[in-house]
């Protein structure tokens, strides 16, 4: 399976930010990837989001648990927030097609919109650079790509 594929496919992603103090704290969340990009959710007050306001830059990691086999990825990029209504949209679409229909979100004000949840703001990673790491069949390998920015 490709980057791109396992992109799409993985269920849980960890995503790392940077604290004002420079911690870097660690969150499991969903995501899904449209246009080529990974894009995750937040709500505003979260720590996340308060991390991002004054450091956008992130690392998502997904994968699978096991040593002998599978791959994982680690994307290092700068998070921007999705505001365009259209896209958002697509992506509305694109958690309840991956995630089922509880994840089904509305769209207004820029941002997602959730019956139990609220009001929740949309990022893309935008990648600089995204690893992949092999494992299956006693080896072992490693797969970095760049991306301009």
């Amino acid at each position: 399976m490709d980057g791109g594929a396992r992109l799409t496919e993985s269920g849980i992603f960890w995503l790392s930010t940077v604290r004002p103090e420079g911690r870097p704290p660690v969150t499991p969340l969903l995501a899904v990837r449209l246009d080529g990009a990974p894009h995750f959710t937040t709500g505003g007050e979260e720590r996340k989001a308060r991390n991002l306001a004054t450091h956008p830059q992130v690392v998502l990691t997904t994968g699978v648990n096991r040593d002998k086999e599978g791959r994982d990825l680690v994307v290092e990029g700068e998070a921007v927030q999705v505001t365009d209504g259209n896209r958002l949209a697509r992506l509305a679409r694109a958690w309840r097609d991956k995630y089922g229909p509880e994840w089904h979100f509305g769209v207004r004000d820029k941002a997602f919109r959730h019956e139990g949840a609220g009001r929740a703001l949309v990022f893309e990673v935008a990648p600089a650079t995204v690893s992949g790491f092999g494992r299956g069949r006693g080896s072992y390998s490693r797969t970095r790509w760049r991306f301009p920015r």
